[in-house]
């Protein structure tokens, strides 16, 4: 029987296996992340079979998103120079499709649960969160997912998510939701419009999801916008006025800047007769082609950036924002429990003083504690009602505070188990009078003032990779050379 502490090891040891074949310059990111966790169990911010390692994907992830018969899937086939996706006027695939590098021969899929079940891909335990949109939904996963393999060499290093139009499923909710928690794992998003059809009711979802949503986001230099299928429009009289409705619908919902894209697939074009209305359209969408195609190849170095910066990013959220969150949650609730005391043992207190003012309360006291036995049984009675008068204030008073805790995370944009780490603090055994969250000291400040001193030797490495004009001297591996590989003293 393994323990949860052998199950989450056992994925990291995956992970730095296939790391190892894959992509050998992020092997030493997954030590530091070892120890990142190690202080996130300690303050229980994490489950015991929870990693952050396994809350990112670890390789380039490229997503490929927009209206139904958009050319996306047919874009894809170009690039990939296969026949990987089908491709139609119509919604011919309503799931989402992971595509990943295969060493076989030939093309070949797997069902959604290979990608739920799997912490090294994207979309690991998203059933999960289709649970939280249609309790159940999420035993369906493969009806939303489906993971495919392609021999391709332009696969090689990077992952490709093609998504199914906005309206093409009938179980729009969970589609949206995956379609969001997409865009946050991804390194570049290529947004599809239809050429033929670039009025704004035609792409009310795409605009909402994937512009208004998007323009306020710090990464929104990952999204490309692209207008496919244009040479539909060269029959026009003036094909312009379909890139300007298109631009003016963008700009409506507040994009005003960025890199838009007019293209067609080589492969599947219409014929254009005019020869020179057909060289300047071939000289836009080749242009257009390379520019985003350099991008998508690109990518890979981004994402490596992007990893150790998320590194960096986790162990500094934890000791300047989630620490001081808790002492705060832990303030509130020590500020409760004490009003809450001083409240019920006051109005107890003026209830006693009162029976012993109005009544014969004093000569019954008397005669009490005169008793022999009786006394010592009414101090205990007392202590004892004392004890759980003050237990349930306390518990009540915990209850109130981690009733607005994940509201006030959400808002700080915090997404730690905050509650999970703010209940262990509030055990019975826990004194309210004690300010530091359990799990943090010196200790856990060390791993993670470690954690981020190695960061920074993870971008030196990096950059003298990617960036040393003589290329010389070059680590083929990120950081085990370098970094520190002393151990953190408890």
């Amino acid at each position: 029987m393994y323990s949860s502490a052998d199950i989450v090891e056992q994925r990291l040891k995956n992970l730095e296996a296939h790391l190892q074949q894959e992509n050998p310059v992020l092997l030493g990111t997954v030590r530091s992340f070892r120890t990142l966790d190690r202080v996130a169990h300690g303050m229980r911010l994490l489950e015991k079979d929870q990693s952050h390692a396994t809350r990112i994907p670890w390789w380039p992830l490229i997503s490929v998103l927009g209206t139904f018969s958009a050319g996306k899937s047919t874009f894809i086939n170009h690039f990939l120079d296969s026949k990987l996706q089908r491709t139609g006027n119509q919604a011919v695939d309503d799931r989402f499709t992971v595509i990943c590098y295969s060493r076989e021969s030939s093309d070949h899929a797997l069902p959604g649960v290979a990608l739920d079940a799997d912490p090294r891909f994207p979309l690991y335990q998203i059933s999960k969160d289709i649970d939280l949109v249609s309790e159940g939904e999420g035993e369906r996963i493969d009806t939303y997912l489906q993971l495919k393999a392609s021999p391709s060499e332009r696969l090689r290093g990077r992952i490709l998510i093609d998504s199914p139009g906005f309206d093409a499923d009938a179980q729009r909710t969970a589609t949206l939701r995956i379609t969001d928690h997409i865009i946050g794992l991804s390194d570049l998003v290529l947004v599809f419009f239809d050429a033929r059809h670039p009025e704004p009711g035609a792409m009310r979802d795409t605009l909402q999801h994937l512009v208004c949503d998007t323009i306020n986001r710090p990464d929104a230099g990952k999204f490309l916008y692209i207008l496919n299928q244009m040479d539909t429009t060269a029959r026009e009289d003036n094909p312009e006025d379909v890139v300007a409705a298109w631009q003016r619908a963008i700009g409506e919902e507040g994009l005003t800047a960025g890199r838009f894209y007019t293209i067609y697939n080589p492969d599947a074009a219409n014929f254009i007769e005019d020869p020179t209305k057909r060289a300047r359209y071939e000289e836009k969408r080749d242009r257009d082609l390379t520019e985003i195609h350099r991008r998508m190849q690109k990518v890979e170095v981004e994402r490596a950036y992007r990893i150790v910066g998320a590194l960096d990013r986790t162990a500094k959220e934890i000791e300047e924002r989630i620490v001081p969150f808790l002492r705060r949650a832990i303030d509130r609730w020590r500020k409760r429990t004490l009003w809450g005391d001083g409240i019920v043992f006051g109005l107890a207190l003026i209830a006693f003083l009162l029976w012993i003012v109005r009544g014969d309360g004093v000569s019954r006291l008397q005669g009490a504690m005169d008793s022999f036995w009786l006394a010592p049984l009414l101090t205990l009675i007392f202590l004892g009602l004392v004890v759980v008068v003050h237990f349930t204030i306390r518990s009540l008073a915990a209850k109130s505070v981690a009733y607005s805790l994940a509201a006030r995370a959400k808002k700080e944009d915090l997404s730690s188990d905050l509650t999970g780490a703010f209940a262990r603090n509030t055990r019975f055994w826990r004194s309210i009078f004690l300010r530091t969250p359990i799990g943090w000291g010196a200790a856990a400040k060390r791993r993670l003032h470690k954690v981020r001193q190695d960061a920074d030797l993870y971008v030196q490495t990096l950059n003298d990779r990617f960036t040393n004009p003589s290329g010389e001297g070059l680590d083929s591996d990120l950081a085990p050379a370098r970094a520190s590989t002393e151990p953190v003293e408890d």
